[in-house]
């Protein structure tokens, strides 16, 4: 029997136009140069997730472009289009969430769960993925629900095991995302404090890390 941890896929939230931004945060860049949209892949596929689907929406071909020349249309990295991203997080969750039920995988590979982020963090790094993943003290599943913590506060990434995502797909609307269903459902909190702050940048002025 194999001891190979089961397959996880990340998904990235990266649909949304920006309004307080000024503009979509998938295009947006670090001090460093460093495109949040590459940072969040890169730290979902080097934390152990494949594939990674990066749900786009506004300008979402400058996005795929971009993710294009940062990974030279890697098989691990897919694009989709929300096409109703202005509706709101919920639109990007659904379309996340069905672009992994619709893997082209065997029943042998097919990811058990996704961890998701949102493309805002641009503190994220392997390691906090890493530690959602892992298979202890309990090995990631069909029905596992694990959020990361930050002093306390909720952050990302969420592992979502595989037999929630239809009725989390149908819990989300609008700008209400995956909270109320978690804490419903008795998500469990990893605390990754001491990783990076876990800071969703709103605004310019925000702090990012």
């Amino acid at each position: 029997m194999s001891n190979a941890p089961a397959p996880v896929a990340g998904i990235v939230l990266a649909a949304g136009g920006g309004t307080r931004f000024g503009r979509p945060k998938a295009l947006v860049e670090s001090a460093d140069g460093t495109s949040w949209l590459a940072n969040a892949v890169r730290s979902l596929l080097a934390g152990g997730c494949s594939p990674v689907i990066a749900v786009l929406g506004a300008e979402a071909d400058d996005a795929e472009a971009l993710l294009e020349r940062s990974f030279s249309h890697s098989a691990s990295v897919r694009a989709v289009r929300a096409d109703d991203w202005q509706t709101g997080m919920a639109a990007s969750l659904r379309r996340g969430l069905a672009a992994a039920s619709a893997l082209d995988t065997t029943p042998e590979s097919a990811p058990v769960a996704v961890a998701i982020v949102t493309v805002d963090v641009p503190s994220l790094g392997p390691a906090e993925v890493r530690r959602l993943i892992a298979p202890e003290p309990d090995a990631v599943g069909r029905h596992t629900l694990r959020q990361a913590s930050f002093s306390g506060r909720p952050g990302h990434p969420v592992v979502i095991g595989r037999d929630h995502w239809e009725a989390l797909a149908e819990s989300v609307t609008g700008d209400v995302g995956a909270r109320p269903y978690l804490v419903a459902q008795g998500v469990r909190l990893v605390d990754c404090s001491d990783l990076g702050s876990g800071v969703d940048v709103d605004t310019p002025g925000d702090p990012t890390v």
